[in-house]
C-alpha cells in the first residue's frame, strides 16, 4: 500500500516506523543481519527483508518462498549498502552528509557533488520547470516555519512579513547545475536543498536496480511508502499495489493496480496535518505562495518507470490540486490518480493514461 507520509531523510525511526517495529518484532522470528529483519513467513508466503532506514521503514518482497541463508545475507548487505549510500549523500539530518555540507556552506562558487546527488537534483528540476515551481527542493525554510520540519516547533502560522521574507529566500532557480562538471552553484549563500520529496523514490530505484544486477529482478521494493516493482512474478502476474483511501479516520483501500518494472508513489494531505484556529493545515507547502496547499485534493498517486520521478510528480501534483494538476499530468502523459474529498465521500479523477492502463474508476467509495 502506498503512503502519504513524506518525511525527511534522518537517522532513527519515523512515528510510523516506531509503531511498526515493535509489532513486527512480535510477529517475526527475526534473523538479523546488520539492522535488517528476515521474515519467517508462513509456508508458501514470499520471502521479505525489512528494516528501518532514512527515518522510516523499508521492505523488499521477493517472488520466492524459499531462499538460502547465504543469499539472504548477501541481499541484505546489498540493500544496506544502497540505502546507506543515498542517506550518506542526501540526508539533511546527518551533518556529515554531502548535502548537509553543501547546505552549511556560504560559498556561491561551484561545489562538486556526487553524480547521484546531481541526478536527483536534476530530476526534481525537470518537475519544477514543468509545474512552475510546485515542487521546489529549496522549500525547507517554509516547511520549518509552518511547524512541519525537523525542529518540531509547535504549529503557529508565521506572520505575514516573516512569510514574505521566507518566500524570497527559497527558489529552485537559485541553483545552477553543471552536470558535465559535476557541480552545483548557489545564487544566494542562504539557499539550502532538501531532497526528501524525491529521495525515497530514488532509493527504491537504487535498491531494485542493485537486486536486478544480482539476479533478483522479481521483487517489490518499498521505501517509506514509495514503491518500485520489478519483473512480473513467476506466474506472469503483475505486482498488485493497493492505493490507500485518503481517510484521516482510518486506513482502507481506494483502488488496486497491477504494475511491473514501474514505481508507484502517493502524496496526500491526510497524515501529516494539524488544525489551527479552525483551519486544517497540511505539510504540503506551496513554494509559490509560501502557504500550505488549500484545495479539495486529498491525495495523488503517480505511476512512472522511475521512482525518483514518481515521487517528485506525486508531491508536485498534490500541491497543485486536481484542477491544475490533472491538466499538467495529462500534458505530460502521466498515469495519475487524483482523489478529492467531498464531505464524507471520496472521488477519483484519473488521467487518460491511468484509465487506459487500469480501466474506468469505481467511485462508490
Amino acid at each position: 500500500m502506498t503512503s502519504a507520509d513524506r518525511g525527511p531523510l534522518r537517522p532513527g525511526l519515523s512515528p510510523r516506523a516506531k509503531i511498526l517495529l515493535p509489532l513486527g518484532l512480535l510477529a517475526l522470528t527475526a534473523l538479523t543481519v546488520h539492522r535488517f529483519f528476515f521474515a519467517e513467513a508462513p509456508p508458501g508466503a514470499p520471502v521479505e527483508i525489512s528494516g528501518p532506514t532514512m527515518g522510516t521503514w523499508f521492505t523488499v518482497r521477493f517472488d520466492t518462498t524459499a531462499m538460502e541463508a547465504v543469499d539472504r545475507a548477501q541481499l541484505a548487505a546489498a540493500i544496506e549498502t544502497r540505502l546507506d549510500e543515498v542517506n550518506d549523500l542526501m540526508s539533511t539530518y546527518d551533518p556529515d552528509s554531502e548535502l548537509s555540507r553543501f547546505n552549511t556552506s556560504i560559498s556561491t562558487e561551484p561545489v562538486v557533488l556526487s553524480p547521484l546527488t546531481i541526478e536527483v537534483i536534476e530530476g526534481a528540476r525537470q518537475i519544477s520547470d514543468a509545474t512552475a515551481g510546485a515542487l521546489d527542493v529549496t522549500v525547507a525554510p517554509l516547511v520549518e516555519a509552518w511547524g512541519f520540519g525537523a525542529a518540531g516547533e509547535p504549529p503557529v502560522a508565521p506572520a505575514a512579513d516573516v512569510l514574505s521574507e521566507l518566500v524570497e529566500r527559497v527558489g529552485y532557480q537559485g541553483l545552477s547545475v553543471d552536470a558535465a562538471a559535476g557541480t552545483v552553484t548557489k545564487a544566494r549563500r542562504e539557499l539550502t536543498v532538501d531532497l526528501s520529496a524525491v529521495a525515497k523514490g530514488y532509493a527504491a530505484d537504487r535498491v531494485a536496480d542493485t537486486l536486478a544486477a544480482l539476479g533478483f529482478d522479481r521483487v517489490l521494493v518499498e521505501v517509506g511508502g514509495e514503491l518500485r516493482a520489478g519483473a512480473p512474478k513467476s506466474d506472469g502476474s503483475p505486482w498488485r499495489i493497493a492505493i490507500e483511501q485518503p481517510d484521516m479516520a482510518g486506513r482502507s483501500i481506494h483502488q488496486v493496480v497491477g504494475v511491473t518494472r514501474e514505481a508507484v508513489a502517493t502524496s496526500g494531505d491526510y497524515r501529516n496535518v494539524y488544525e489551527l484556529d479552525g483551519v486544517l493545515y497540511t505539510h504540503l507547502i506551496d513554494p509559490r505562495s509560501g502557504r500550505p496547499a488549500q484545495h479539495s485534493g486529498a491525495s495523488v498517486t503517480v505511476i512512472h518507470p522511475s521512482g525518483l520521478m514518481a515521487d517528485g510528480w506525486a508531491t508536485a501534483l498534490a500541491v497543485l490540486g486536481v484542477d491544475q494538476g490533472i491538466a499538467i499530468a495529462e500534458r505530460e502523459g502521466l498515469a495519475a490518480l487524483f482523489v478529492t474529498r467531498l464531505d464524507e465521500t471520496f472521488q477519483g479523477h484519473a488521467t487518460p493514461d491511468f484509465i487506459a492502463r487500469f480501466g474506468p474508476l469505481d467511485n462508490r467509495n
